[in-house]
């Protein structure tokens, strides 16, 4: 808030010169905001004191403006204003200290002024200035009598009128201050409004029960509807399909309290569906008040981005896919006219269909649905060999993976098997395969021992190729997991690392 140790003019000063021209004085007298102030309790007990301290029926606080002076508050008089060409306190606000006049008709300034000759018959005057932090004359605080007064004031009611003007300027400065300030914050409302509704997506705030009392104009400006105020008005811009979801993740947090976020579509103006990224969170406010904040971000370039990537995806693993059909039906021809390559030729052909089974794993929305680290892995390493065969082993706990982490999963797994059979342990006919599932704390350690002991040294890469490059991007980018691959005299080692809860998700 904003404080100074004193916003009062000094007592005895006259008003400032650098404040002398009408309008500049009229200026500082509008920015007091007095208007708000007739009839203000504060400055009624003050009228209301002064009149009884100085023993006189009318007490005014008096503004003068440009054509007339006002009565903030008054006593003994029922007049709201009066003409600044009659006005006393027009004089009196002028001076150092209070004037005082004795006997109206007997002052060539007053005796033919029609509030002396008429009514109501001012005789006795005093009014004290009333003037800005600046030293601009505002006004006065003024006491009258009907009758005249030869000693005037007593020096304690003058010192008691004194005393009170400088009760009435703070008040009066208040307002100002206080007006000031709302204008200030008003104007930035006005500032931030602009800068949010000028941001792309759509804000809001709610109370703690979810009843909306903000929503920015690109609500209206994307959807062509009203700003809800409810939650059921929300529904009705969304997609028929995903109005069930987003009222149970909305219902749930407001239940729970807990930050939510999800992905609606969003009905626009042409009937056409967009897609949003919705977040909300609720914070707590002065006064242990809880509210709720939120955003819409429109994501629907990206999402429609990501539905054309799966979609060439898909198409080139389903062209894979032929591919190992054609492959199978070629050795198939091949061998029927050939009896003695019969089991051969079988044999290869299970591996081919091995291999497509494994290549199931990793097509878009093709992940395990539900199993164990270890059963991927089996499937994966299943066109190179059986675990009977001695080829590889797999060893250690159960571990239950997530749909969403099967997919990088298989990649990852898929790129190692991959590897070992064109330069590594599987690629001869000796070389083996060992892997080894640990769990650390809130981390799964999986182990991948190559030994290539009657191979080829495995070929190791002075840069990281596109198959390494995915590797990292798998275990690191979406598994937010690490690896370290080492290479040995038999053989080769790789070490992964994956969070607990990357790999349940």
């Amino acid at each position: 808030m904003y404080r100074r140790s004193s916003f009062l003019w000094p007592g005895g000063k006259s008003p400032s010169d650098a404040y002398c021209d009408e309008d500049q004085r009229l200026a500082i007298l509008a920015a007091h905001g007095t208007g708000t102030l007739f009839d203000d309790p504060e400055l009624q007990g003050i009228a209301d004191l002064a009149a009884r301290i100085c023993a006189v029926p009318m007490a005014m606080v008096t503004m003068v403006e440009k054509e007339r002076q006002v009565f903030l508050t008054r006593t003994g008089i029922d007049a709201r204003e009066t003409p600044r060409s009659t006005s006393f306190c027009a004089h009196a606000m002028l001076g150092s200290e209070a004037m005082e006049v004795v006997d109206a008709r007997h002052d060539s300034r007053f005796a033919d002024n029609p509030l002396v000759t008429g009514d109501p018959h001012i005789r006795f005057y005093a009014g004290q200035p009333l003037l800005s932090e600046e030293g601009v004359p505002l006004g006065a605080l003024c006491v009258i009598d009907t009758i005249p007064r030869d000693t005037g004031l007593t020096p304690l009611q003058r010192q008691t009128l004194e005393v009170l003007a400088q009760a009435v300027v703070r008040r009066v400065t208040h307002e100002r201050l206080d007006s000031s300030a709302r204008q200030a914050v008003e104007l930035r409302e006005r500032y931030l409004q602009k800068m949010i509704d000028s941001v792309p997506g759509i804000a809001w705030s709610a109370d703690g029960n979810g009843t909306f009392d903000y929503v920015s104009a690109q609500w209206s400006d994307m959807t062509g509807l009203p700003a809800p105020t409810r939650v059921a008005d929300w529904w009705v811009a969304l997609h028929p399909d995903d109005v069930k979801e987003a009222m149970a993740t909305f219902e749930n947090a407001l239940a729970n309290g807990e930050p939510f976020e999800s992905e609606w579509r969003l009905r626009r103006p042409d009937g056409e569906y967009s897609w949003f990224l919705s977040r909300g969170v609720r914070m707590a406010m002065e006064g242990g008040e809880q509210r709720w904040f939120g955003a819409l971000i429109d994501i629907d370039r990206q999402h429609r981005l990501s539905d054309s990537r799966d979609l060439l995806a898909n198409e080139l693993s389903h062209r894979i896919k032929n591919i190992f059909a054609v492959v199978s039906g070629l050795i198939a021809i091949r061998a029927r006219n050939r009896p003695e390559v019969a089991d051969f030729a079988s044999e290869v052909n299970e591996a081919i269909r091995a291999l497509g089974a494994a290549h199931n794993y990793v097509r878009p929305g093709h992940g395990l649905q539900d199993g164990t680290l270890s059963g991927l892995l089996s499937d994966l390493l299943a066109p190179y060999g059986s675990v009977e065969e001695g080829r590889f082993s797999i060893d250690g706990p159960g571990i239950t993976i997530g749909s969403r982490a099967a997919t990088p999963l298989a990649l990852i797994f898929h790129e190692l098997a991959t590897n070992s059979a064109k330069y590594g342990a599987l690629s001869c006919g000796d070389g083996k395969v060992a892997i080894h599932i640990t769990e650390e704390g809130d981390e799964i350690c999986v182990d991948w021992d190559e030994n290539a002991m009657s191979c080829a040294a495995p070929e190791r890469e002075e840069h990281e190729g596109f198959g390494s490059r995915l590797l990292r991007m798998a275990v690191e980018g979406q598994l937010r997991g690490s690896f370290q691959r080492h290479f040995t005299d038999d053989g080769l080692n790789v070490r992964i690392l994956f969070p607990r809860e990357s790999i349940a998700s």
